[in-house]
């Protein structure tokens, strides 16, 4: 019976964007979502599968309700598959000014799409589509992502070379007679003589955009998200193109019915503020994703109550279980053992594992807590096939089966976040393999050969990115190696030889 639930046990997938129609089922509605579905917040920063895409996904499910409330929503970024602005990578760089001039012809052109597909058509709606229509942002009428992409990138090099984009008169060709102007759209404001020939300011025609949409009773939110894979591999690119961006975030709070609602990882903001960005202060619609024990615990039962057969096998009523965190726990604590390492010293369960899946900055991502059970379900379901007996009492899962899961776990994270995300480190790392799990600043100068001066720039590093645990001060600084990252590296409980080994109470041997 354990056998068979456990087969058809799932708690979905570990990354938002690959279980979009899944996840309104069993999403948690957390205060920090509450805030940015009333509105209140544009800029939603998270460390890597913090529940950013999350978040954009269950606002793209909801697109019915948002327009109940007057607003309509765009994707401005490719949810799936190739980003829109991944061409861009391929083309010559330009200069940060003309990046945001990008941007917002960009934007213009979603919101001309949201125009013609909502039916608004009022005359400042027929103007923003005519003038993009003009200008080739938007010759053949909606277009995808990339393609307008495309088109905003190319007027923007054409702009930069003031006579292969003046404004022109078309004329009929069978009459000739004036059929109408094309205008240039500037990215500064046009002199009287250059809007007497047609130049017109791209912030006066998000006006316009803005002016019809007061008119229509509604609002517009533009949702970026995955800005990471957009630029991956090209961190000069990165930079220039966000803090763009952002500059032209800033311009578009002058609108009040235009809205962008930017997912950005927290690792990517620091390193395009790192030199300075006098604009940051001035970003207040924010927030960073952080989850607390209760908020985790939340999130699993709320995907344990949507297996069916396990529901039945503990006789449980979903809304009964997921009411508060008390019945949380009961339910919890049904399904997994109490502890994983006995004693009385020792941890419960669920805080075993927030304790393994948090990195340096100690926290605990959603994606490798659900990775975790996952890897247990696995590795559980292996050993009833090869005829082991099944877990004590009503548990469906045995303490060493959780313990057994965290390897792969520990090496996912490796390998595709630290290994993957930050190649600079990768040496250091590699170095540290077999070790031991706490470190002084001699003790890692001589495994990685380095001077003690360069030690402690890789160690600050290291520390930025969560993969050491920085703690005391000196002379008795440590660096300590988080649960997480042990396994992979084959690394020894213990302190480094001249080490004073002081764990935190309840810290045991992984």
């Amino acid at each position: 019976m354990k056998r068979q639930i456990i087969e058809e046990f799932s708690l979905g997938q570990r990354v938002a964007e690959d279980e979009f129609d899944q996840l309104a089922a069993y999403f948690v509605e957390t205060e920090q979502w509450k805030s940015v579905w009333r509105g209140d917040v544009d800029v939603i920063y998270g460390p890597k599968g913090s529940g950013k895409s999350a978040i954009y996904s269950t606002l793209m499910a909801r697109e019915e309700q948002l327009f109940d409330r007057d607003i309509l929503i765009r994707a401005a970024e490719n949810p799936k598959g190739t980003p829109a602005f991944k061409s861009l990578t391929e083309e010559p760089p330009m200069p940060e000014e003309a990046f945001a001039g990008l941007w917002k012809l960009y934007f213009l052109a979603l919101i001309a799409d949201a125009f013609e597909d909502y039916g608004i058509r009022d005359e400042g709606a027929r103007k923003v589509v005519r003038t993009l229509t003009d200008a080739q942002l938007r010759p053949g009428g909606k277009a995808s992502l990339r393609q307008h992409v495309k088109n905003a990138f190319e007027y923007v090099r054409r702009l930069m070379r003031p006579s292969e984009i003046e404004p022109s008169v078309a004329l009929d060709p069978s009459t000739g007679a004036i059929a109408g102007f094309s205008s240039r759209i500037s990215f500064s404001e046009p002199s009287v003589a250059e809007r007497a020939r047609g130049d017109i300011y791209v912030d006066d025609l998000l006006d316009v955009a803005n002016a019809s949409l007061v008119d229509s009773g509604i609002e517009i939110w533009l949702l970026l998200d995955r800005l990471d894979v957009a630029f991956a591999g090209e961190p000069d690119l990165e930079k220039k193109a966000l803090r763009a961006l952002f500059k032209c975030y800033l311009d578009l709070n002058g609108f009040d019915r235009i809205h962008l609602k930017i997912f950005l990882r927290t690792d990517i903001w620091k390193a395009i503020t790192d030199s300075g960005f006098r604009e940051a202060s001035h970003i207040t619609r924010d927030l960073v994703l952080h989850w607390d024990g209760a908020a985790l615990l939340q999130l699993v039962v709320q995907r344990l109550v949507q297996n069916g057969p396990l529901v039945e096998f503990y006789g449980a009523e979903p809304k009964a279980v997921t009411t508060g965190t008390s019945a949380q726990q009961d339910f919890f604590y049904r399904v997994y053992p109490p502890q994983v390492e006995l004693g009385s010293r020792r941890a419960q369960t669920f805080d075993w594992c927030l304790t393994r899946t948090q990195d340096g900055t100690k926290r605990t991502a959603p994606r490798e807590l659900i990775h975790l059970l996952t890897e247990a379900r696995r590795v559980q379901l292996k050993r009833l096939e090869v005829g082991e007996p099944e877990p004590d009492g009503e548990h469906l899962f045995d303490p060493s089966a959780l313990k057994d899961a965290l390897p792969p776990v520990s090496e996912v994270r490796l390998d595709r976040t630290l290994y993957a995300e930050y190649p600079d480190v990768r040496h250091h790392l590699e170095l540290l393999e077999a070790q031991k799990t706490n470190h002084s600043v001699q003790s890692l100068s001589s495994i990685w050969q380095e001077s003690e001066e360069r030690t402690k720039k890789i160690c600050t590093r290291l520390v930025e990115i969560g993969f050491f645990e920085k703690r005391g001060e000196p002379p008795s600084l440590q660096y300590w190696v988080p649960f997480l990252y042990r396994p992979a590296l084959h690394l020894v409980q213990g302190s480094a030889e001249g080490v004073i080994d002081s764990p935190p109470d309840g810290e045991s041997p992984s």
